[in-house]
């Protein structure tokens, strides 16, 4: 299973940082990817790590913003997320698989990121 955390309320401008621990899984094997779904909007992958080389995708809306890691010893992933900005309010999920949303084989519980002042 995946359990995502470290969501809350922050202030635009602000900073917050998403953890994913991983239980069953060992995610140095898996494409690992940050998810957000927002009401009225569709789901957005905003941040993409590989599994073989760790490269990095971010989604335009995030780019230069958003930094996904990952910490195959403790089997854990991170988003950290800066200059936050309204439109990141979501509840953001961690997933294992395939980058392409529908193909994602594993979701985690999502955690809440709201910013407003």
């Amino acid at each position: 299973q995946l359990q995502a955390s470290g969501g809350g309320l922050a202030q635009p401008g602000g900073s917050l940082r998403l953890s994913c621990a991983a239980s069953g899984l060992t995610l140095s094997r898996y494409f690992m990817s940050w998810v957000r779904l927002a009401p009225g909007r569709p789901p957005e992958s905003v941040s993409t790590i590989y599994s073989k080389n760790s490269n990095t995708v971010y989604a335009d809306s995030v780019k230069g913003r958003f930094t996904i890691s990952r910490d195959n010893a403790k089997n854990m992933m991170y988003l950290e997320m800066n200059s936050l900005k309204s439109d990141d309010t979501a509840v953001y999920y961690c997933t294992a698989g395939p980058p392409d949303i529908a193909a994602m084989n594993y979701w985690g519980q999502g955690t809440q990121v709201t910013v407003s002042s």
